[in-house]
């Protein structure tokens, strides 16, 4: 019995610290912009470039994903409905694909998107791990303010209840 006790004891810490492990690594308050990401662009599909300085000063919802993704197809629509509800308020999101242009393409052909989209490629990986995304998995969401501060992240899809309450800092 003592011994029964003694593993699960073992087992509740591992649970505990893993879980104060992850906590730790997604605080918000400790992910701060890279020094260039108000310079950067990406080709869209349509032709054209996606500027993040075109951000500044209004919410902003950059939202990573790719065409290979379930649950980011599955999320885009959520995105696509914040977008038409928040977009009078201000907020701007962005899709960043993690793809490669055809695919995204053709995506787009079937289900367009009233946000704009950005061809981030590999680079994409790169530029989410700098904004808190450390494992490198799609989807992934950051929201920042007015001030261009990170206000929220999210490495999975985002639900409605959370948009909700995203929409609050917007």
């Amino acid at each position: 019995m003592n011994r029964r006790l003694a593993l699960a004891g073992v087992a509740v810490a591992g649970v505990a610290a893993g879980a104060g492990v992850a906590w730790w690594r997604l605080r918000v308050q400790d992910v701060e912009l890279p020094a260039d990401f108000w310079s950067l662009r990406f080709e869209r599909p349509e032709g054209g470039e996606l500027a993040t300085s075109s951000l500044k000063g209004r919410p902003a919802l950059i939202n990573f994903w790719a065409t290979w993704c379930a649950p980011c197809l599955k999320e885009l629509p959520l995105l696509d409905r914040f977008q038409r509800d928040q977009g009078t308020a201000g907020c701007q999101v962005i899709g960043l694909a993690v793809d490669g242009p055809t695919p995204v393409r053709e995506f787009l052909l079937k289900r367009p998107l009233a946000f704009p989209v950005g061809l981030a490629g590999l680079n994409g990986v790169d530029l989410a791990r700098s904004l808190g995304n450390t494992a490198g998995g799609l989807p992934f969401s950051i929201l920042l303010d007015r001030t261009g501060k990170v206000r929220h992240r999210k490495l999975g899809a985002l639900g409605e209840d959370e948009l909700t309450r995203w929409s609050a800092v917007s």
